[in-house]
């Protein structure tokens, strides 16, 4: 049976269809690329602007001249380098962590079925309910005397590693992958003698590479965009991530130099998207059907 549509291929075929249809197309991908690419290209050409020309309303849709010195001045005037550094730092002290720690709770609750492993991952899945606002409080009292150790974590690395390893979604993401690689090859691997731990390194984890990136990236723009958490836990000015040194800076510079760091800012997350988005399509897709 052919399958039923909105239009019938009998209209797709007329011209008059043919018209209609690639009208509306066309007209739906403009709508969407506005929607999405407008801000991006306001925030590129603003910092090419002059501060008059920013305030100007209504605003110019093109720079009347160009002034791409904004972004090095930028740069300097806000100390975007340091800041970058610190970003970085815990951006990938949180995807070690993550992929240390997430991937060996994954494994477990997939290949070695723990008593109550199921009560444990549906407690997992059940914090992604909860909004990120409402944890706010409790975890800020959490670094703030730390449980067992009793040390304040403000403006401590570990205030950005530690919450970012309780990602539920990312556990859940690896658990789906290591539910689809075949039984068959964690036997063979035991019966040659394999510990649980060798298997995982040696027959697991080269076969999760798509899923390890799409995981490495969440982890990496996670801390990259974060802004409330790293606001509130780091109050020296030297150990802020991007995003709170700008908001920090905002006060004392001019709007378009600000513009231009937020462009700065922006650019190193979306050209990783763009390099890796078919990683992280295929990563999120695989493991959806076994085989």
């Amino acid at each position: 049976m052919a399958e039923r549509t909105l239009i019938s291929p009998a209209q797709l075929g007329r011209p008059r269809g043919k018209a209609v249809y690639w009208g509306v197309l066309t007209l739906v991908l403009l709508l969407f690329t506005l929607v999405f690419l407008g801000p991006l290209y306001w925030m590129v050409t603003g910092g090419l602007k002059t501060a008059q020309e920013i305030a100007q309303s209504p605003p110019t849709p093109f720079p009347k001249s160009l002034h791409p010195d904004n972004y090095s001045k930028a740069w300097h005037v806000m100390q975007l380098s340091k800041l970058l550094l610190n970003t970085l730092y815990y951006a990938f002290g949180a995807l070690v962590f993550q992929l240390v720690l997430d991937v060996a709770a994954a494994y477990s609750l997939s290949k070695l079925r723990p008593v109550l492993g199921k009560v444990i991952l549906g407690m997992m899945l059940a914090t992604l309910m909860i909004p990120a606002t409402v944890l706010v409080v409790p975890q800020y009292l959490t670094v703030l005397d730390m449980p067992v150790f009793q040390r304040n974590l403000l403006n401590s690395p570990w205030v950005i590693w530690l919450p970012s390893v309780t990602n539920a979604f990312n556990i859940f993401l690896l658990k789906r992958f290591f539910d689809s690689i075949p039984r068959e090859l964690l036997d063979a691997a035991s019966i040659d003698g394999a510990s649980p731990l060798r298997t995982l390194r040696s027959v697991v984890l080269p076969i999760s590479r798509p899923i390890l990136g799409v995981v490495s990236i969440f982890a990496i723009v996670g801390v990259w965009k974060d802004f409330l958490w790293p606001m509130l836990t780091l109050p020296d000015p030297n150990k802020q991530t991007l995003n709170v040194g700008i908001y920090s800076l905002a006060q004392g510079v001019p709007e378009n130099w600000l513009i231009a760091a937020l462009a700065m800012a922006s650019a190193p997350t979306l050209i990783i998207f763009l390099i890796f988005q078919r990683n992280i399509m295929s990563g999120l897709t695989a493991g959806s059907l076994k085989g």
